[in-house]
């Protein structure tokens, strides 16, 4: 979507590229508990007007717009104000300024990343009955989108936008470096040796890419391995990270290998926009990505082939970094209104429309079954694997201390893509400092 995917021209998908985003808004977060709205915002004739902060700009506006517009003609007792005035990367910091004066929106589009910290203020609503009151039923959505909107075990949003990292192949590079497309079950010592033999240097090719400002979109690609190596975002104990050891010092050795191979592109800017283009210009071969990079490849006319993430284990693991709609209490009367027409988003004929016009994997199976997207799949090359990767998917923890996590991790990773750290140096000065941080919001 324009704000969040790249839905052509639009920024990078950076709703996961936030994790640390949230770490100097959560002292606002804890003030942020004063009490609900006081109802107003309904007229004398009983219509309620609530507003929505969407964020989205261009195309995904349009979609945002249009389906207002169906809601307005089945709910005439509602009325919508969408003139919220941010962009998606900025909704946070508003929101959170909106909570300490006490005059948050009734709807805001929330990165997954972000929710934990906005679940602080006691104006987030529990959106349990919402989710479990839909046409489709809860338990059929795909568990990465259940897992994204869930704190503490209570339903604090509902999803809005639901993605999955697989890996998208430039198959011109393959022929001419004269390699088969990578299959699903390939490893990542498959991948490192395929990145070896794509990497053509003379001709200013490398077999892949890897965002390294130390930034979220640096980090997040690295969970997948972790998880499949047996470790976790989050100890058992809640208190330190769970992949010091082992799962890190391995998933780590490959970004190595890759940088000794000198056959990764290594982009130092925030939101990997130049390894995309590096990508979409015919210069690697392979890139990590999710399904909303397929529109700018497709319009680069780049002839391309999408497998599921290597792994270590052969068994299929990937990370999904779902989106929120998450709805506060503004009163009663505001707090109803703002329920239906989340409740309303998800129905069937209203998530088709928002799906694929903001670059949306489906967000159940039934949708995924549906016709009309099974017909919208046959028509993008590759999307259908990326559905199908979100059978394995995973999510970060939702958690406030996530951030504390994620920064250390970065500037590690960064470290070893750049040749300055072994991956146990690395990691050991990560666990050190993401520890200590970790302690002071447990």
């Amino acid at each position: 979507m324009d704000a969040v995917h790249r839905v052509r021209g639009g920024p990078s998908r950076r709703d996961v590229l936030r994790g640390g985003g949230a770490l100097a808004l959560t002292g606002a977060a804890g003030a942020a508990v004063a009490g609900c709205g006081t109802g107003l915002g309904v007229d004398s004739d009983g219509v309620v007007h609530i507003e929505v902060w969407h964020g989205q700009t261009s195309s995904a506006l349009n979609v945002v717009k249009r389906l207002v517009a169906d809601f307005h003609r089945s709910h005439p007792k509602i009325r919508i104000d969408l003139s919220g005035g941010v962009l998606a990367d900025d909704m946070l910091q508003k929101v959170m300024a909106g909570l300490v004066a006490g005059s948050p929106p009734d709807v805001a589009y929330i990165f997954g990343s972000d929710l934990a910290s906005v679940a602080r203020s006691s104006q987030l609503a529990d959106m349990t009955t919402v989710v479990e009151s839909g046409q489709v039923p809860w338990k059929q959505y795909w568990p990465a989108a259940r897992d994204g909107v869930t704190v503490d075990g209570v339903v604090r949003a509902v999803p809005a936008v639901l993605d999955a990292l697989a890996v998208v192949c430039n198959k011109t590079l393959f022929h001419r470096a004269g390699l088969d497309l990578p299959a699903p079950g390939w490893t990542w010592q498959d991948f490192v040796e395929t990145a070896r033999k794509l990497t053509d240097r003379g001709k200013g090719t490398f077999g892949t890419g890897w965002p390294a400002a130390g930034d979220e979109d640096t980090v997040w690609r690295m969970w997948p391995m972790i998880w499949d190596l047996g470790g976790e975002v989050i100890d058992e104990d809640t208190r330190r990270i769970g992949f010091a050891g082992e799962p890190g010092i391995r998933a780590l050795e490959v970004l190595q290998a890759l940088a000794q191979d000198r056959s990764v592109y290594v982009d130092p800017k925030p939101g990997g926009e130049q390894m995309y283009q590096a990508f979409a210009s015919g210069r690697l071969g392979m890139v990590a990505t999710g399904p909303w990079q397929l529109p700018d490849i497709r319009q680069a006319e780049i002839d391309y082939h999408v497998v599921p993430l290597p792994s270590f284990s052969g068994r299929p693991v990937t990370i999904s970094g779902p989106d929120t709609w998450s709805v506060f209490d503004n009163g009663s009367a505001r707090l109803k209104a703002a329920r239906t027409f989340v409740g309303w988003l998800m129905r069937p004929g209203p998530a088709y429309l928002w799906d694929t016009g903001v670059g949306s994997l489906p967000q159940s199976r039934p949708a995924e079954r549906r016709p009309r997207w099974r017909a919208h799949a046959a028509e993008v090359p590759g999307l259908s694997v990326f559905t199908e990767a979100l059978r394995t998917a995973r999510v970060r923890p939702v958690d406030r201390a996530y951030p504390k996590i994620s920064m250390p991790f970065g500037e590690a990773i960064t470290a070893v893509l750049l040749g300055k750290s072994t991956p146990a140096t690395a990691l050991r000065r990560c666990a050190d400092e993401a520890n200590a941080a970790m302690a002071t919001v447990r």
